[in-house]
């Protein structure tokens, strides 16, 4: 077990020299990540406009429900798609277990029901400022939810990166359907869990480091833009 000194030296030497196996971690945790991201984003921008505006009986449950599902317990996600494709699953004959595909559709899973309901609270909250506008233009509802997410682009993106940060720092669903494979599917919180039981702190910190750095730039680029939009609007 190296002191916390050495192991904070040798974190920014392996940042700084660009590892190999620090970067191939690193790259593959932002290619799973930003893959569930963009697949979850897609389909929970369309549920959660379509909540958002159209009203029709069940409604409240669906909210309910999205609201409920922001919660998912991410090992029980990892379990209910292991058991799926695995060999006796039903789509076991894709042989996707232990891969990085099982990963995204693990956090897709789990990212999906936060863009969902945080979306449709963006959108629901919009629509009421612009309904009577609609209404008496005869807005159809799918060019309203067109213009809706256009306008609320830059708050969705939020919405994006609440989801994104959810991916990036998950650890249980992701262990379980990827099995934390080296060169494989070891991703930055797998890896951060190994090294940690082996004593390997420098590696933890670095990909833990680098962890930070990335929440750090995201919402760094999410304000700037938004900053951005708001100087447009005013000028």
């Amino acid at each position: 077990m190296q002191d916390f000194g050495q192991a904070f030296s040798l974190a920014f030497q392996l940042i700084v020299s660009a590892d190999p196996t620090l970067s191939e971690i690193i790259f593959l945790s932002l290619r799973v990540s930003l893959s569930a991201v963009i697949i979850a984003s897609v389909i929970g921008l369309g549920i959660g406009a379509t909540v958002g505006i159209v009203r029709f009986p069940g409604r409240g449950a669906i909210i309910v429900s999205l609201n409920a599902l922001m919660g998912l317990p991410p090992v029980v996600v990892g379990l209910l798609v292991y058991m799926a494709l695995s060999h006796a699953g039903p789509f076991g004959w894709l042989h996707l277990l232990y891969t990085p595909t099982a990963m995204i559709v693990a956090q897709t899973i789990l990212v999906t029901p936060i863009i969902a309901s945080l979306s449709r609270q963006v959108i629901e909250d919009l629509y009421i400022e612009y309904r009577e506008q609609f209404l008496s233009l005869g807005v159809p509802p799918k060019m309203a939810v067109a213009a809706l997410l256009w306008d609320a682009r830059y708050s969705l993106l939020t919405v994006a990166l609440a989801g994104f940060g959810r991916a990036i720092a998950e650890v249980g669903a992701v262990i379980i359907v990827g099995g934390n494979i080296k060169h494989v599917t070891r991703v930055m919180t797998t890896a951060i869990a190994l090294e940690t039981s082996k004593g390997d702190l420098a590696l933890a910190l670095a990909l833990g480091l680098i962890l930070i750095l990335i929440a750090l730039s995201v919402n760094a680029t999410v304000s700037l833009l938004r900053l951005n939009a708001s100087n447009s609007a005013y000028a």
